[in-house]
């Protein structure tokens, strides 16, 4: 659908009261129902939840008026957890990313079968020889 087709629909519905609102949106399932080649994508699992106490709202006889307050309050919901769930996964992503550059950073050990490299102890860490207990002189 172009955008000037889908303003001038959006213009046109802004102008109707919410009950015939719902009439549309049950024509526009009817007619995709029919005649739509491939189903519409699904939303979000929260919008999918919004949308059942809508048609559970809707099925209950429930004014339109009723229906949008409480719409616009699942509206509000669904956007808050929309926005934590983005932030529990940009704190993941960035968790993620400085567990691998950590583990990028550390030293790898050397090959199977290969002997690592010896290092003699430094003068300051040796220890002076000590002498038997009975031999001790001046």
């Amino acid at each position: 659908m172009n955008d000037i087709l889908r303003e001038r629909l959006i213009r046109k519905l802004d102008t109707l009261p919410e009950e015939k609102i719902y009439q549309i949106l049950d024509y526009i399932d009817f007619l995709e129902s029919k005649y739509a080649p491939k189903p519409s994508t699904s939303p979000n699992p929260l919008k999918r939840f919004a949308e059942g106490v809508e048609d559970t709202l809707r099925a209950g006889i429930m004014s339109a008026n009723v229906i949008g307050g409480t719409m616009n309050v699942m509206n509000k919901a669904v956007g808050v957890l929309t926005d934590v769930a983005n932030a529990g996964k940009s704190v993941a992503t960035e968790i993620a990313g400085v567990a691998s550059s950590v583990t990028s950073s550390k030293p790898q050990p050397p090959p199977p079968g290969t002997a690592a490299p010896t290092v003699p102890p430094s003068p300051s860490t040796q220890t002076p020889p000590t002498q038997p207990p009975g031999d001790q002189r001046k």
